[in-house]
């Protein structure tokens, strides 16, 4: 593919990027990495040089990432089950501490790792460093599964300020030094809301809300909060879609200009969407 551009196409396509690479310099964007969209290490690693990229034209972006089925596979390997509940890990103190380990230890700096690999400069955090997510029990029969009682973004934009991405694992911790495991999605939500950011793309291993969640081609790509309440009444959005929408719609409501669905496994999914005219994924806004 790549010998079929001519240098007056390479050109041209660097050309029509410059309205949004003026657009986003400058302007924070948090992305939310889902541990389904992480299961391919050539995708992982395209992901992260896409990141790099950005960061090198001046988007300050913020990665937040979750790690399921890392911390799924971490458990089996030490023989302990996991267990769900609508949609939320079931997390006792053991797991939690297996939790912690998995995604503020090896996810997260196989991340920082790949990123500085692909020429940008990371660091990597947790919920819990400068007390960035402080949280309290969700729900005493999920354990510790965390609720966010509040952002702390100088950490955050201390890093960014420095030009390092900030790569934020989602542990939480409360003033007693409890540790939780907090929803990937609720916490990006939150981050990208306290952060006041031009935009929160979620990546995902669904192409987006979908009218018929069995046919990519039914993609609806932009969707206002109040055409989204809708949908859930009929139906359309439903299942595992529905706390997705509802993390966009927190985050607009604190105060992020859009939000995007979109599926991680399409390779530059994060450049189409910023960079070009037509974008991907769904885009959700007020």
């Amino acid at each position: 593919m790549e010998g079929n551009f001519s240098n007056a196409q390479r050109a041209e396509v660097l050309t029509a990027a410059l309205p949004y690479i003026k657009k986003y310099s400058g302007k924070i964007v948090v992305i939310k990495y889902g541990g389904n969209a992480m299961v391919n290490e050539q995708l992982k690693e395209q992901v992260m040089e896409d990141i790099a990229l950005l960061w090198l034209i001046g988007v300050k972006v913020v990665l937040v990432h979750g790690g399921g089925p890392e911390i799924s596979d971490t458990m089996k390997k030490l023989g302990k089950e996991a267990v769900f509940v609508d949609g939320l890990r079931v997390t006792d103190k053991e797991t939690v501490d297996i939790v912690q380990m998995v995604l503020a230890g090896k996810v997260n700096k196989t991340l920082v790792n790949l990123i500085q690999m692909k020429g940008g400069h990371a660091v990597g955090l947790s919920g819990i460093d400068g007390g960035i997510i402080e949280a309290t029990t969700k729900n005493e029969a999920l354990g510790f599964v965390g609720q966010i009682t509040k952002i702390r973004t100088q950490p955050i934009t201390d890093l960014l300020e420095k030009n390092y991405i900030p790569i934020i694992s989602t542990v939480a911790s409360d003033r007693q030094g409890n540790v939780y495991n907090i929803n990937g999605d609720t916490a990006a939500a939150f981050i990208a809301g306290a952060l006041g950011a031009e935009r929160l793309i979620m990546m995902t291993d669904i192409a987006g809300i979908l009218m018929d969640k069995d046919d990519p081609s039914t993609l609806i790509p932009h969707v206002t909060v109040e055409e989204a309440k809708k949908l859930y009444d009929s139906g359309v959005i439903s299942g595992g879609m529905i706390p997705k929408v509802d993390c966009c719609i927190e985050a607009l409501e604190h105060g992020v200009q859009n939000v995007v669905i979109m599926d991680g496994r399409i390779p530059h999914s994060i450049l189409m969407e910023l960079l070009t005219d037509e974008g991907a994924g769904t885009m959700v806004k007020q």
